[in-house]
Protein backbone atom coordinates (compact mmCIF):
# COMPACT_ATOMS: atom_id res chain seq x y z
CA UNK A 1 0.00 0.00 0.00
CA UNK A 2 1.32 3.44 -0.94
CA UNK A 3 1.60 6.25 0.86
CA UNK A 4 -1.14 8.22 -0.53
CA UNK A 5 -3.78 5.42 -1.09
CA UNK A 6 -6.94 5.97 0.56
CA UNK A 7 -8.57 3.19 2.77
CA UNK A 8 -12.74 3.08 1.57
CA UNK A 9 -14.61 3.47 4.37
CA UNK A 10 -17.19 1.43 5.19
CA UNK A 11 -21.10 2.63 4.11
CA UNK A 12 -23.72 2.79 6.87
CA UNK A 13 -25.79 0.40 7.24
CA UNK A 14 -28.89 2.26 7.29
CA UNK A 15 -28.07 3.54 3.38
CA UNK A 16 -27.38 0.16 2.14
CA UNK A 17 -31.01 -1.00 3.15
CA UNK A 18 -34.30 0.30 1.72
CA UNK A 19 -35.72 3.63 2.99
CA UNK A 20 -39.03 3.51 4.35
CA UNK A 21 -42.26 5.06 2.12
CA UNK A 22 -41.93 8.83 3.09
CA UNK A 23 -45.43 9.86 6.00
CA UNK A 24 -47.89 12.08 4.25
CA UNK A 25 -49.22 14.86 6.77
CA UNK A 26 -53.05 13.68 6.48
CA UNK A 27 -54.20 16.09 9.10
CA UNK A 28 -55.04 13.58 12.10
CA UNK A 29 -56.91 12.04 9.40
CA UNK A 30 -56.84 7.97 8.38
CA UNK A 31 -55.43 7.49 4.53
CA UNK A 32 -57.30 5.69 2.17
CA UNK A 33 -55.79 3.02 -0.03
CA UNK A 34 -57.34 5.24 -3.08
CA UNK A 35 -55.34 8.10 -1.55
CA UNK A 36 -58.22 9.94 -0.35
CA UNK A 37 -58.93 11.01 3.21
CA UNK A 38 -61.22 9.10 5.89
CA UNK A 39 -63.29 11.44 7.78
CA UNK A 40 -61.91 11.72 11.50
CA UNK A 41 -63.58 9.15 13.90
CA UNK A 42 -66.53 11.02 15.70
CA UNK A 43 -66.49 12.08 19.16
CA UNK A 44 -68.45 10.98 21.86
CA UNK A 45 -70.63 13.48 22.22
CA UNK A 46 -71.17 12.98 18.33
CA UNK A 47 -71.66 9.53 18.88
CA UNK A 48 -74.47 9.60 21.26
CA UNK A 49 -76.20 12.53 19.95
CA UNK A 50 -76.00 10.97 16.08
CA UNK A 51 -78.63 8.95 14.34
CA UNK A 52 -78.01 4.86 14.06
CA UNK A 53 -79.23 2.78 11.30
CA UNK A 54 -81.67 0.54 12.77
CA UNK A 55 -82.24 -2.52 11.83
CA UNK A 56 -83.61 -4.02 8.71
CA UNK A 57 -87.27 -3.72 7.59
CA UNK A 58 -89.88 -5.88 9.33
CA UNK A 59 -86.99 -7.19 11.80
CA UNK A 60 -87.09 -6.95 15.75
CA UNK A 61 -84.91 -3.70 17.09
CA UNK A 62 -83.79 -6.23 20.31
CA UNK A 63 -81.38 -3.61 21.19
CA UNK A 64 -83.34 -0.26 20.99
CA UNK A 65 -83.23 -0.17 25.32
CA UNK A 66 -79.93 -0.78 25.17
CA UNK A 67 -78.95 1.73 22.78
CA UNK A 68 -80.55 4.37 24.35
CA UNK A 69 -79.30 3.71 27.75
CA UNK A 70 -75.67 3.50 25.48
CA UNK A 71 -76.35 7.32 24.08
CA UNK A 72 -77.47 8.77 27.32
CA UNK A 73 -74.33 7.11 29.50
CA UNK A 74 -71.74 8.81 26.55
CA UNK A 75 -73.43 11.80 27.11
CA UNK A 76 -73.68 11.99 30.33
CA UNK A 77 -69.87 11.09 30.31
CA UNK A 78 -69.03 13.48 27.63
CA UNK A 79 -70.97 16.57 29.72
CA UNK A 80 -69.46 15.55 32.78
CA UNK A 81 -65.99 14.79 31.70
CA UNK A 82 -66.37 18.64 30.35
CA UNK A 83 -67.73 20.55 33.34
CA UNK A 84 -68.55 18.44 36.52
CA UNK A 85 -70.58 21.71 37.33
CA UNK A 86 -72.43 22.04 34.17
CA UNK A 87 -73.64 18.07 34.47
CA UNK A 88 -74.63 18.50 38.37
CA UNK A 89 -77.08 22.10 37.16
CA UNK A 90 -77.95 19.94 34.12
CA UNK A 91 -78.95 16.99 36.31
CA UNK A 92 -80.75 19.01 38.72
CA UNK A 93 -82.77 21.22 36.13
CA UNK A 94 -84.06 18.04 34.25
CA UNK A 95 -85.33 16.35 37.94
CA UNK A 96 -86.89 19.52 38.89
CA UNK A 97 -88.88 19.76 35.21
CA UNK A 98 -90.26 16.29 35.60
CA UNK A 99 -91.36 16.49 38.94
CA UNK A 100 -92.53 19.60 37.50
CA UNK A 101 -94.56 17.84 34.99
CA UNK A 102 -95.97 15.40 36.99
CA UNK A 103 -97.55 18.20 40.06
CA UNK A 104 -99.35 19.86 37.01
CA UNK A 105 -101.30 16.82 36.68
CA UNK A 106 -105.02 16.23 37.83
CA UNK A 107 -103.84 13.18 40.01
CA UNK A 108 -101.43 15.70 42.06
CA UNK A 109 -104.24 18.01 43.36
CA UNK A 110 -106.91 17.04 45.85
CA UNK A 111 -109.18 18.64 43.31
CA UNK A 112 -108.47 17.22 39.97
CA UNK A 113 -107.48 19.68 38.75
CA UNK A 114 -104.56 21.01 36.96
CA UNK A 115 -102.30 22.74 39.32
CA UNK A 116 -100.27 26.40 37.74
CA UNK A 117 -97.32 26.02 36.10
CA UNK A 118 -95.36 28.61 39.00
CA UNK A 119 -96.90 26.54 41.53
CA UNK A 120 -95.71 22.98 40.31
CA UNK A 121 -92.30 24.72 39.25
CA UNK A 122 -92.29 25.85 42.86
CA UNK A 123 -92.93 23.16 44.92
CA UNK A 124 -90.88 21.02 42.60
CA UNK A 125 -87.81 23.01 42.89
CA UNK A 126 -87.84 23.29 46.71
CA UNK A 127 -88.67 19.03 47.18
CA UNK A 128 -85.90 18.51 45.02
CA UNK A 129 -83.59 21.19 46.77
CA UNK A 130 -84.81 19.43 50.11
CA UNK A 131 -86.49 23.56 51.36
CA UNK A 132 -89.61 23.11 52.12
CA UNK A 133 -91.42 26.34 51.38
CA UNK A 134 -94.62 26.05 49.33
CA UNK A 135 -97.21 28.34 48.33
CA UNK A 136 -99.96 25.98 48.63
CA UNK A 137 -100.81 24.29 51.67
CA UNK A 138 -99.29 20.57 51.47
CA UNK A 139 -101.98 19.23 53.35
CA UNK A 140 -104.92 20.48 51.93
CA UNK A 141 -103.64 20.93 48.48
CA UNK A 142 -102.52 17.99 46.92
CA UNK A 143 -103.77 14.41 46.99
CA UNK A 144 -102.26 11.09 48.09
CA UNK A 145 -100.31 10.63 44.50
CA UNK A 146 -99.33 14.51 44.79
CA UNK A 147 -97.73 14.27 48.50
CA UNK A 148 -95.85 10.86 46.57
CA UNK A 149 -94.40 12.61 43.82
CA UNK A 150 -93.33 15.41 46.65
CA UNK A 151 -91.67 12.46 49.01
CA UNK A 152 -89.80 10.72 46.16
CA UNK A 153 -88.27 14.60 45.09
CA UNK A 154 -87.27 15.04 48.47
CA UNK A 155 -85.61 11.54 48.26
CA UNK A 156 -84.10 11.89 44.99
CA UNK A 157 -82.86 15.24 45.95
CA UNK A 158 -81.21 14.48 48.90
CA UNK A 159 -79.73 11.51 47.48
CA UNK A 160 -78.55 13.95 44.52
CA UNK A 161 -76.90 16.28 46.28
CA UNK A 162 -74.41 13.64 48.55
CA UNK A 163 -74.32 11.96 45.20
CA UNK A 164 -73.07 15.26 43.13
CA UNK A 165 -70.98 15.91 46.05
CA UNK A 166 -68.83 12.58 46.21
CA UNK A 167 -69.04 12.81 42.02
CA UNK A 168 -67.88 16.14 42.32
CA UNK A 169 -65.05 15.49 44.48
CA UNK A 170 -63.63 11.93 42.04
CA UNK A 171 -63.65 14.39 39.31
CA UNK A 172 -61.32 16.80 41.08
CA UNK A 173 -58.81 14.23 42.34
CA UNK A 174 -58.98 12.93 38.77
CA UNK A 175 -58.18 15.98 37.19
CA UNK A 176 -55.02 16.82 40.09
CA UNK A 177 -51.68 15.35 40.74
CA UNK A 178 -50.97 12.88 42.92
CA UNK A 179 -50.88 14.49 46.32
CA UNK A 180 -54.21 15.85 45.43
CA UNK A 181 -55.79 12.61 45.02
CA UNK A 182 -54.53 11.73 48.64
CA UNK A 183 -55.95 15.00 50.21
CA UNK A 184 -59.25 14.18 48.78
CA UNK A 185 -59.00 10.35 49.53
CA UNK A 186 -58.44 11.92 52.99
CA UNK A 187 -61.28 14.00 52.92
CA UNK A 188 -63.66 11.94 51.78
CA UNK A 189 -62.63 9.37 54.52
CA UNK A 190 -63.54 5.97 52.44
CA UNK A 191 -60.43 4.44 51.34
CA UNK A 192 -62.32 3.97 48.25
CA UNK A 193 -61.71 7.33 46.20
CA UNK A 194 -61.97 5.33 42.87
CA UNK A 195 -64.25 3.60 43.37
CA UNK A 196 -67.32 5.69 42.46
CA UNK A 197 -69.82 2.64 42.63
CA UNK A 198 -68.56 1.28 46.21
CA UNK A 199 -68.77 5.22 47.45
CA UNK A 200 -72.11 5.71 46.33
CA UNK A 201 -73.43 2.64 47.93
CA UNK A 202 -72.37 3.23 50.82
CA UNK A 203 -74.38 6.90 50.77
CA UNK A 204 -77.15 5.40 49.97
CA UNK A 205 -77.11 2.85 52.36
CA UNK A 206 -76.35 5.55 54.79
CA UNK A 207 -79.32 7.52 53.96
CA UNK A 208 -81.62 5.16 54.12
CA UNK A 209 -80.02 3.43 57.44
CA UNK A 210 -80.69 6.50 59.06
CA UNK A 211 -84.26 7.26 57.42
CA UNK A 212 -85.42 3.85 58.71
CA UNK A 213 -84.59 4.65 61.91
CA UNK A 214 -86.20 7.44 61.99
CA UNK A 215 -89.43 5.81 60.89
CA UNK A 216 -89.48 2.91 63.39
CA UNK A 217 -89.60 5.76 66.25
CA UNK A 218 -92.06 7.74 64.66
CA UNK A 219 -94.39 5.41 63.00
CA UNK A 220 -95.99 4.23 66.60
CA UNK A 221 -96.16 7.45 67.88
CA UNK A 222 -98.06 8.78 64.48
CA UNK A 223 -100.17 5.53 64.59
CA UNK A 224 -101.46 6.79 68.76
CA UNK A 225 -102.19 10.54 67.39
CA UNK A 226 -103.79 9.32 64.16
CA UNK A 227 -105.83 6.36 65.83
CA UNK A 228 -104.59 4.40 62.53
CA UNK A 229 -102.30 2.28 61.19
CA UNK A 230 -101.96 3.36 57.21
CA UNK A 231 -101.97 6.91 58.33
CA UNK A 232 -99.49 6.12 61.10
CA UNK A 233 -97.16 4.61 58.69
CA UNK A 234 -97.48 7.35 56.31
CA UNK A 235 -97.09 10.00 58.58
CA UNK A 236 -93.93 8.22 59.95
CA UNK A 237 -92.32 7.41 56.82
CA UNK A 238 -93.31 11.28 55.19
CA UNK A 239 -91.73 12.65 58.15
CA UNK A 240 -88.48 10.82 58.51
CA UNK A 241 -87.37 11.68 55.04
CA UNK A 242 -88.39 15.60 55.36
CA UNK A 243 -86.44 14.99 58.49
CA UNK A 244 -83.50 13.82 57.62
CA UNK A 245 -83.19 15.56 53.97
CA UNK A 246 -84.13 18.69 55.76
CA UNK A 247 -86.75 19.22 53.46
CA UNK A 248 -89.04 20.64 56.37
CA UNK A 249 -92.55 19.45 54.52
CA UNK A 250 -95.63 18.67 56.94
CA UNK A 251 -98.47 16.79 55.82
CA UNK A 252 -100.81 18.53 58.47
CA UNK A 253 -102.40 22.28 58.27
CA UNK A 254 -101.00 23.38 61.43
CA UNK A 255 -97.31 22.29 60.74
CA UNK A 256 -96.22 20.50 64.18
CA UNK A 257 -98.60 22.40 66.65
CA UNK A 258 -100.69 19.12 66.99
CA UNK A 259 -97.42 17.35 68.47
CA UNK A 260 -96.08 20.29 70.21
CA UNK A 261 -96.22 18.08 73.29
CA UNK A 262 -95.04 14.76 72.30
CA UNK A 263 -91.30 15.09 73.36
CA UNK A 264 -90.79 11.48 70.89
CA UNK A 265 -91.64 12.73 67.85
CA UNK A 266 -89.83 16.99 68.47
CA UNK A 267 -86.52 15.03 69.73
CA UNK A 268 -86.59 12.62 66.77
CA UNK A 269 -86.88 15.17 64.10
CA UNK A 270 -84.82 16.91 65.80
CA UNK A 271 -81.66 14.55 65.63
CA UNK A 272 -83.06 13.57 61.83
CA UNK A 273 -82.61 17.24 61.10
CA UNK A 274 -79.12 17.59 62.72
CA UNK A 275 -77.90 14.19 61.18
CA UNK A 276 -78.83 15.03 57.41
CA UNK A 277 -77.40 18.87 58.64
CA UNK A 278 -73.51 17.18 59.73
CA UNK A 279 -72.63 15.75 55.84
CA UNK A 280 -72.13 12.61 54.54
CA UNK A 281 -68.48 12.98 55.27
CA UNK A 282 -68.46 13.76 58.83
CA UNK A 283 -70.87 11.09 59.16
CA UNK A 284 -68.42 8.42 57.62
CA UNK A 285 -65.98 9.44 60.01
CA UNK A 286 -67.80 9.42 63.53
CA UNK A 287 -69.37 5.80 61.92
CA UNK A 288 -65.80 4.17 61.65
CA UNK A 289 -63.55 6.26 63.96
CA UNK A 290 -66.23 6.61 66.76
CA UNK A 291 -65.23 9.49 69.32
CA UNK A 292 -61.85 9.19 68.91
CA UNK A 293 -60.40 12.84 68.50
CA UNK A 294 -57.19 12.34 67.42
CA UNK A 295 -58.15 9.98 64.49
CA UNK A 296 -61.02 12.90 63.33
CA UNK A 297 -59.69 15.19 59.78
CA UNK A 298 -59.53 18.56 59.79
CA UNK A 299 -63.15 18.71 57.91
CA UNK A 300 -64.95 16.13 60.81
CA UNK A 301 -63.46 18.34 63.82
CA UNK A 302 -64.01 21.89 61.97
CA UNK A 303 -67.22 20.71 61.23
CA UNK A 304 -68.38 19.17 64.76
CA UNK A 305 -67.39 22.34 66.80
CA UNK A 306 -68.68 25.05 64.53
CA UNK A 307 -72.10 22.89 64.50
CA UNK A 308 -71.75 22.44 67.97
CA UNK A 309 -71.21 26.45 68.71
CA UNK A 310 -74.14 27.47 66.60
CA UNK A 311 -76.82 25.48 67.60
CA UNK A 312 -75.27 25.98 71.40
CA UNK A 313 -75.35 29.79 70.71
CA UNK A 314 -78.34 30.11 68.96
CA UNK A 315 -80.96 28.21 71.65
CA UNK A 316 -78.98 30.31 73.80
CA UNK A 317 -80.27 33.47 72.12
CA UNK A 318 -83.23 32.02 71.14
CA UNK A 319 -84.14 31.21 74.81
CA UNK A 320 -83.00 34.84 75.94
CA UNK A 321 -85.20 36.77 73.52
CA UNK A 322 -88.33 35.01 73.28
CA UNK A 323 -88.29 33.57 76.99
CA UNK A 324 -91.15 35.90 78.14
CA UNK A 325 -92.93 35.81 74.88
CA UNK A 326 -96.71 34.39 75.50
CA UNK A 327 -97.11 33.61 71.68
CA UNK A 328 -93.82 31.57 71.12
CA UNK A 329 -91.81 30.16 74.19
CA UNK A 330 -93.49 32.10 77.27
CA UNK A 331 -96.56 29.32 76.67
CA UNK A 332 -94.79 26.71 77.52
CA UNK A 333 -93.13 25.25 80.83
CA UNK A 334 -89.41 25.30 81.61
CA UNK A 335 -88.70 22.32 80.45
CA UNK A 336 -90.31 23.07 77.17
CA UNK A 337 -88.65 25.95 76.82
CA UNK A 338 -85.31 24.84 76.76
CA UNK A 339 -86.89 22.17 74.24
CA UNK A 340 -87.99 24.34 71.96
CA UNK A 341 -84.95 26.98 72.39
CA UNK A 342 -82.70 24.02 71.11
CA UNK A 343 -85.21 23.04 68.30
CA UNK A 344 -85.56 26.37 67.05
CA UNK A 345 -81.84 26.69 66.56
CA UNK A 346 -81.56 23.28 65.07
CA UNK A 347 -84.45 24.16 62.52
CA UNK A 348 -83.06 27.28 62.17
CA UNK A 349 -80.38 26.64 60.43
CA UNK A 350 -81.75 24.19 57.92
CA UNK A 351 -84.71 21.70 59.30
CA UNK A 352 -87.45 24.18 58.19
CA UNK A 353 -90.05 22.94 61.05
CA UNK A 354 -91.53 24.87 63.14
CA UNK A 355 -94.22 24.30 66.15
CA UNK A 356 -95.19 28.38 66.20
CA UNK A 357 -96.07 31.23 64.15
CA UNK A 358 -92.88 32.66 62.83
CA UNK A 359 -94.67 36.13 62.74
CA UNK A 360 -95.08 36.34 66.40
CA UNK A 361 -91.13 36.46 67.12
CA UNK A 362 -89.31 39.40 67.90
CA UNK A 363 -87.52 41.30 65.72
CA UNK A 364 -84.29 39.74 67.13
CA UNK A 365 -85.03 36.35 67.01
CA UNK A 366 -85.97 36.94 63.26
CA UNK A 367 -82.19 38.48 62.82
CA UNK A 368 -80.74 35.79 64.64
CA UNK A 369 -82.33 33.12 62.30
CA UNK A 370 -81.36 35.20 59.44
CA UNK A 371 -77.45 34.70 60.28
CA UNK A 372 -78.14 31.10 60.59
CA UNK A 373 -80.31 29.95 57.60
CA UNK A 374 -77.55 31.79 55.50
CA UNK A 375 -74.75 29.64 57.41
CA UNK A 376 -76.89 26.43 56.93
CA UNK A 377 -75.13 23.28 57.49
CA UNK A 378 -72.08 20.98 56.59
CA UNK A 379 -70.40 20.45 53.11
CA UNK A 380 -71.87 17.14 51.10
CA UNK A 381 -74.79 17.93 53.58
CA UNK A 382 -78.35 17.68 53.24
CA UNK A 383 -78.29 21.14 54.25
CA UNK A 384 -78.09 24.64 52.42
CA UNK A 385 -76.58 27.96 52.91
CA UNK A 386 -72.68 28.57 52.50
CA UNK A 387 -72.19 25.77 55.12
CA UNK A 388 -69.99 25.55 58.32
CA UNK A 389 -66.93 25.05 56.90
CA UNK A 390 -66.76 28.23 55.28
CA UNK A 391 -67.81 30.34 58.08
CA UNK A 392 -65.19 28.41 60.30
CA UNK A 393 -62.45 28.91 57.27
CA UNK A 394 -63.10 32.67 57.39
CA UNK A 395 -62.98 32.71 60.72
CA UNK A 396 -59.95 31.61 61.11
CA UNK A 397 -58.31 33.26 58.47
CA UNK A 398 -59.73 36.55 60.17
CA UNK A 399 -57.81 35.49 63.50
CA UNK A 400 -54.73 34.73 61.90
CA UNK A 401 -54.77 38.34 60.07
CA UNK A 402 -55.10 39.83 63.45
CA UNK A 403 -52.64 37.86 64.91
CA UNK A 404 -50.10 38.87 62.34
CA UNK A 405 -49.66 35.06 61.10
CA UNK A 406 -48.71 34.04 57.78
CA UNK A 407 -50.47 31.08 57.90
CA UNK A 408 -54.20 29.51 58.43
CA UNK A 409 -54.20 26.77 61.14
CA UNK A 410 -56.42 24.76 62.93
CA UNK A 411 -56.18 21.64 65.19
CA UNK A 412 -52.56 21.23 64.28
CA UNK A 413 -53.16 21.79 60.34
CA UNK A 414 -52.34 24.29 58.20
CA UNK A 415 -55.74 25.58 55.67
CA UNK A 416 -54.26 25.94 52.59
CA UNK A 417 -54.60 29.10 50.66
CA UNK A 418 -56.93 27.99 47.50
CA UNK A 419 -59.17 26.54 50.62
CA UNK A 420 -59.46 30.47 51.72
CA UNK A 421 -59.61 31.64 48.04
CA UNK A 422 -62.56 29.38 47.75
CA UNK A 423 -64.48 30.59 51.10
CA UNK A 424 -63.53 34.14 50.60
CA UNK A 425 -65.60 33.43 46.86
CA UNK A 426 -68.62 31.42 47.92
CA UNK A 427 -69.23 34.26 50.78
CA UNK A 428 -69.07 36.76 48.38
CA UNK A 429 -71.34 34.91 46.01
CA UNK A 430 -73.91 34.01 48.34
CA UNK A 431 -74.40 37.89 49.77
CA UNK A 432 -74.26 38.77 46.01
CA UNK A 433 -77.71 36.34 45.41
CA UNK A 434 -79.52 37.53 48.61
CA UNK A 435 -78.64 41.17 47.72
CA UNK A 436 -80.07 40.81 44.71
CA UNK A 437 -82.57 38.51 45.44
CA UNK A 438 -84.00 40.65 47.98
CA UNK A 439 -84.26 43.81 46.09
CA UNK A 440 -86.07 42.16 43.61
CA UNK A 441 -88.95 40.63 46.03
CA UNK A 442 -89.11 44.35 47.60
CA UNK A 443 -89.94 45.76 44.33
CA UNK A 444 -92.56 42.82 43.85
CA UNK A 445 -94.16 42.57 47.34
CA UNK A 446 -94.02 46.38 48.36
CA UNK A 447 -93.10 45.05 51.79
CA UNK A 448 -90.77 46.09 54.06
CA UNK A 449 -87.48 45.21 54.38
CA UNK A 450 -87.94 42.19 57.09
CA UNK A 451 -90.37 39.47 55.51
CA UNK A 452 -88.58 39.67 52.23
CA UNK A 453 -85.08 39.27 53.50
CA UNK A 454 -86.23 36.54 55.40
CA UNK A 455 -88.41 34.38 52.57
CA UNK A 456 -85.00 35.30 50.26
CA UNK A 457 -82.73 33.64 52.97
CA UNK A 458 -85.15 30.59 53.74
CA UNK A 459 -84.83 29.74 50.02
CA UNK A 460 -80.90 30.33 49.50
CA UNK A 461 -80.53 28.56 52.81
CA UNK A 462 -82.58 25.56 51.82
CA UNK A 463 -84.71 25.78 55.12
CA UNK A 464 -88.16 26.06 54.96
CA UNK A 465 -89.34 28.57 57.54
CA UNK A 466 -91.94 31.47 56.34
CA UNK A 467 -93.20 34.30 57.62
CA UNK A 468 -96.45 33.55 55.00
CA UNK A 469 -95.30 35.95 52.34
CA UNK A 470 -94.25 33.18 49.57
CA UNK A 471 -98.06 31.97 49.61
CA UNK A 472 -99.17 35.91 48.87
CA UNK A 473 -96.21 36.42 46.11
CA UNK A 474 -97.57 36.88 42.57
CA UNK A 475 -95.95 34.49 40.21
CA UNK A 476 -92.92 36.68 39.73
CA UNK A 477 -92.24 37.06 43.36
CA UNK A 478 -92.01 32.53 43.16
CA UNK A 479 -89.75 32.77 40.40
CA UNK A 480 -87.33 34.55 42.20
CA UNK A 481 -87.72 32.21 45.17
CA UNK A 482 -87.37 29.00 42.58
CA UNK A 483 -84.32 30.45 41.50
CA UNK A 484 -82.76 31.05 44.77
CA UNK A 485 -83.90 27.34 45.89
CA UNK A 486 -81.83 26.09 42.63
CA UNK A 487 -78.96 28.51 43.65
CA UNK A 488 -78.96 27.99 47.13
CA UNK A 489 -79.10 23.98 46.32
CA UNK A 490 -76.23 23.53 43.87
CA UNK A 491 -74.55 26.90 43.07
CA UNK A 492 -72.20 27.30 45.89
CA UNK A 493 -70.87 23.65 45.38
CA UNK A 494 -70.89 23.88 41.56
CA UNK A 495 -69.18 26.95 41.91
CA UNK A 496 -66.56 25.91 44.57
CA UNK A 497 -65.70 22.97 42.64
CA UNK A 498 -65.56 24.75 39.43
CA UNK A 499 -63.03 27.03 41.70
CA UNK A 500 -61.05 23.62 42.57
CA UNK A 501 -60.67 22.22 39.02
CA UNK A 502 -60.06 26.13 37.39
CA UNK A 503 -56.35 26.08 37.67
CA UNK A 504 -53.95 28.44 35.62
CA UNK A 505 -50.32 28.14 35.82
CA UNK A 506 -48.63 31.89 35.18
CA UNK A 507 -44.80 31.82 33.90
CA UNK A 508 -44.28 35.41 35.60
CA UNK A 509 -44.99 37.21 38.61
CA UNK A 510 -45.60 41.08 38.79
CA UNK A 511 -44.48 43.34 41.90
CA UNK A 512 -45.98 43.16 45.16
CA UNK A 513 -47.74 46.50 46.48
CA UNK A 514 -50.17 46.42 48.91
CA UNK A 515 -53.59 48.96 48.62
CA UNK A 516 -55.11 50.28 51.59
CA UNK A 517 -57.95 48.24 52.78
CA UNK A 518 -60.03 49.19 55.79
Amino acid sequence: MTRHQRIPRPRPLSRSLPRPQARRKTGGRIPTPSGGRAARPPSALRRALSPRVGPPSGGPDRSGLREVLERLRLFVSTVAGASPARAALLAFAVVILVFTALLSLPFASRSGRITAFHDALFVATSAVSVTGLTPVNTAEHWSFAGQLVILVAMQIGGLGILSMAALLTLAVSKRLGVRSKLITQEGMTTGRIGEVGALLRVVVGTTFFFEAVLAVVLVPRFMVHTGSWGDGLWNGIFYSVSAFNNAGFTLHTDGLESFMHDPWIIWTLMAGVFAGALGFPVVMVLMQQRWRWSRWNLHTKLTVTTTTALVLGGALLIGVFEWSNPATLGQFGVAERLQYSLFGSVMSRSGGFSVYDINEQSPETLLLTDALMFVGGGSASTAGGIKVTTLAVMFLAIVAEARGDREVTAHGRTITPGSVRVAISVLALGATLILVGTMALVAISDESLQRPLFEVLSAFGTCGLTTGLTAELPPSGKYVLTVLMFAGRVGTITFASALALRQRRILFRYPEERPIIG
